[in-house]
């Protein structure tokens, strides 16, 4: 089994191809990183190709495909979910989504409760809390940074860039990892598809919790002759 992962529901544009063996478990065949908040559509594609060739592996020769869902900013998450698609029709391969929380979440190896806090700018924070890394404890939300800590155990460690953000609410030290990997992100999903236990695979569509700035216009007012 063979999967390429890969998210850009944040500054980060991510790529990783894993492969499943009964004998050795994932195994990592190849990844490329970059930050970049405003280039995720002419960083993604390249990155993907480059990442496969280096493998000497060929798009036919994936079994699926992983994508983070968000939630994220609404331009960088898109670009990632119709490169997903476009290439699980393409290839006639599935599709699997990851939340991107989940993702940084899995990374931290973490087996104690913790939060993690990404950027949803406006001075807010997209997040969510862990029983542990294999397991959520609420669903994602976005808001204030205190609202992460609103009810929460004292002392609660909070990961991700949201939180290195404000480190009046949380602190200065101790926010790793910042951004997701598409090497957790890809270890999550093998596993997954593998049988194993974890955090959930989801459909390939945008985890939005918020409605986009952009609207269509209305129609147009009567105007009342004079």
């Amino acid at each position: 089994m063979l999967v390429l992962a890969f998210d850009t529901a944040t500054a980060a544009i991510t790529v990783a191809l894993y492969e499943w063996t009964p004998g050795e478990g994932a195994v990592p065949r190849g990844a490329a990183e970059a930050v970049d908040r405003r280039r995720h559509t002419e960083l993604l594609t390249p990155s993907i190709a480059q990442v496969m060739a280096d493998a000497g592996a060929a798009p036919a020769d994936l079994s699926a495909i992983a994508v983070g869902v968000g939630p994220g900013p609404y331009t960088g998450l898109r670009v990632g979910l119709v490169t997903a698609q476009a290439m699980g029709e393409a290839l006639g391969v599935p599709v699997h989504g990851v939340c991107t929380l989940d993702v940084i979440a899995s990374a931290t190896g973490r087996d104690e409760p913790f939060a993690v806090a990404t950027d949803a700018r406006r001075k807010e924070v997209y997040w969510a809390r862990y029983d542990s890394c294999r397991a959520r404890a609420t669903d994602p939300a976005v808001g204030p940074a205190a609202d992460v800590l609103d009810g929460a155990p004292e002392g609660l460690p909070v990961v991700g860039e949201g939180a290195a953000l404000y480190p009046e609410t949380f602190g200065d030290t101790g926010h790793e990892p910042l951004l997701p990997t598409a090497t957790a992100l890809a270890e999550l999903a093998v596993a997954r598809l593998a049988g194993l236990k974890g955090l959930p695979l989801l459909p390939p569509e945008p985890l939005y919790l918020r409605r986009p700035d952009a609207k269509e216009p209305g129609p147009r007012k009567k105007v009342t002759p004079a």
